[in-house]
């Protein structure tokens, strides 16, 4: 992104980024993954071609022992000063608004959307990371006590002096987003240009979640797709592999999933697998990848990163993405 006041190049969510597109979710990084292993997964990322990293001010506050979130962000500000120039060479994504105010107060009291909260948690950010800018900044999670137009107008005040490149919504209804791109497009500012939402091959039954996903608009629905399709936003895809449970016998695949569908969905997952050579996991990112969406990995082993490395830059033929096309 350039100057507030100019209109930013939308990505075409049609076709795949020119870039690796998978993004390395670095949840969990200082928490559940040392520092050791999160260093050499984020190594081996970039030396595979990897660009975006992710990861938000309040992770992992609920692996934590204090209850609070930024061990994510002092992990990866950590390996930024240990790689000089490294940071010419990745972009890091995080977010703000979903921080607990104290241990234990989350979802009820946490930092929120306001104004203050916003510049007030983005500055934290920067302290923990030890950079003076973000590619790209997420609303985590809305906040409805707070008019979306507030909220708005504080990510055009990072935007405006450069310290913000992007700005995204995470977990957002379509409406709310389209309410916040408006009030930024009438007021010269910079638009939401990005979602980052639960995606996978298999569908969740109507009416539940995820086993995780606690936010109510955090499944990508078709009324996001047809707003990220028409408005040309790129899209986000957390949780993509369901936690492995698409290659892993011993990780079952979340009851809220268990409908007609999803064998047929499957099914056509097992077939492009042999077809291809792939994992069915890898040809679930590849599909994601040629519906121009980025997949993120929240993966703590090496191997899981490189087949997911693998799986995005699988090239999917006609045939193969008919059949997945037609199931999915």
């Amino acid at each position: 992104m350039t100057a507030q006041n100019s209109t930013p190049a939308r990505p075409d969510p049609t076709t795949p980024p020119p870039d690796s597109s998978l993004v390395l979710g670095a949840m969990t990084f200082g928490t559940r993954i040392d520092e050791e292993t999160s260093f050499a997964l984020l190594d081996r990322f970039v030396e595979r071609g990897g660009t975006w990293i992710d990861t938000a001010d309040c992770y992992a506050f609920w692996l934590d022992p204090a209850g609070r979130g930024g061990a994510s962000e002092r992990v990866i500000g950590r390996w930024l000063a240990a790689r000089p120039g490294m940071r010419d060479r990745v972009r890091i994504a995080t977010k703000v608004g979903a921080e607990p105010l104290w241990a234990g107060s989350w979802p009820e009291h946490r930092s929120g959307l306001s104004r203050r909260a916003i510049h007030d948690a983005f500055a934290g950010s920067l302290a923990r990371l030890g950079i003076e800018s973000v590619d790209l900044l997420w609303l985590h999670q809305e906040d409805r006590t707070v008019p979306i137009e507030e909220s708005v107008d504080a990510m055009a005040e990072l935007a405006a002096d450069g310290r913000v490149r992007r700005v995204g919504a995470s977990n957002h209804p379509a409406w709310r987003v389209e309410r916040a791109r408006a009030h930024a497009l009438a007021t010269g500012a910079m638009p939401i240009d990005a979602l980052q939402l639960s995606a996978t091959a298999l569908r969740p039954r109507p009416g539940t979640q995820p086993e995780g996903n606690v936010h109510p608009f955090g499944v990508l629905g078709a009324e996001q797709v047809d707003l990220a399709r028409e408005e040309r936003l790129e899209v986000w895809a957390y949780s993509p592999l369901l936690g492995g449970a698409y290659d892993d016998p011993a990780k079952p695949i979340d009851p809220v999933f268990d409908h007609p569908g999803t064998e047929r969905r499957l099914a056509a997952l097992d077939e492009v697998a042999r077809r291809t050579g792939a994992r069915r996991g890898q040809v679930v990112l590849a599909h994601l990848v040629s519906q121009g969406i980025r997949p993120i990995l929240g993966g703590s082993r090496p191997y899981q990163l490189e087949e997911a490395l693998d799986g995005v830059s699988l090239v999917l033929d006609e045939e193969a993405r008919e059949i997945l096309d037609a199931a999915l």
